[in-house]
């Protein structure tokens, strides 16, 4: 679910933050600037995950007793550099930014001409979340619509399973806007509600990323009307199936 990605990226620190240490300057100003994109952040080189990317039993974040990000990270063994944001974005084909890990290489600082500030090629590392295809995860129901079951992780919200990936057969309840699984019995059907709220697992069965950096207007674009505003999507969507034995709402399986 969580793993380590190597990146490269030149970092600039202004003058009035000479007198801080350089390493919690550049950490900062890292976890500024992956915090604040929603695509492929300029400037920012994406290496490779690391070989040794860790698997954490990580809880839901419902689960953290009051703990911060920060506090779970370190009680997890990572050296987490610098404050862990609490809005976290996506880098495209990456991933969405947890926090950074640790500076592996720092090389020789310039200032330029003009700019009183310093220059540093960094080399660090970054927690980031990309749970792996087939990967069982447990989130809670956001919503319900025609088009599947919204699930959330709590720090990530863009997770949809749709219709024909519900145990079956199942039904949309437009009155009470759930998904319904009509389950089979000796005793006839029941039907098994998928209520807001209920811990749900599922298998992560394909993602999704959409590069939603700004680019210039094309020119049907600019033929078209002004007044139409452009659909805002989702830089990184997760696609779930519950459409197995012991997958669905934790309250189905519970045995007694």
């Amino acid at each position: 679910m969580f793993v380590l990605v190597e990146m490269v990226d030149t970092v600039r620190i202004p003058p009035w933050q000479f007198e801080r240490k350089l390493n919690d300057s550049i950490a900062e100003e890292l976890n500024k600037k992956l915090a604040n994109k929603s695509s492929s952040p300029a400037g920012v080189l994406y290496l490779r995950q690391c070989p040794s990317a860790f698997k954490m039993g990580i809880p839901a974040p419902w689960r953290w007793g009051g703990r911060s990000q920060e506090r779970l990270l370190g009680e997890l063994g990572l050296r987490v550099t610098g404050r862990v944001h609490g809005r976290t974005q996506v880098v495209y084909n990456v991933g969405l930014c947890i926090c950074l890990f640790d500076i592996t290489k720092l090389e020789d600082a310039y200032v330029f001409p003009g700019d009183g500030a310093s220059h540093t090629k960094v080399h660090f590392r970054y927690v980031v979340f990309h749970p792996f295809l087939d990967e069982i995860l447990i989130g809670k129901i956001k919503g319900c619509s025609p088009e599947g079951v919204h699930v959330s992780l709590g720090f990530f919200d863009d997770i949809l399973i749709p219709p024909e990936s519900l145990q079956q057969p199942a039904k949309f309840d437009e009155a009470e806007q759930v998904w319904v699984w009509e389950y089979e019995t000796e005793e006839g059907a029941h039907d098994l509600y998928m209520d807001i709220g209920e811990e749900v697992r599922f298998r992560v069965v394909d993602e999704s990323f959409v590069d939603t950096s700004p680019t210039g207007p094309s020119s049907a674009e600019a033929a078209s009307s002004s007044e139409e505003l452009p659909k805002k999507e989702a830089p990184y969507t997760l696609m779930g199936s519950i459409s197995e034995p012991g997958l669905g709402l934790l309250s189905w399986w519970t045995s007694s």
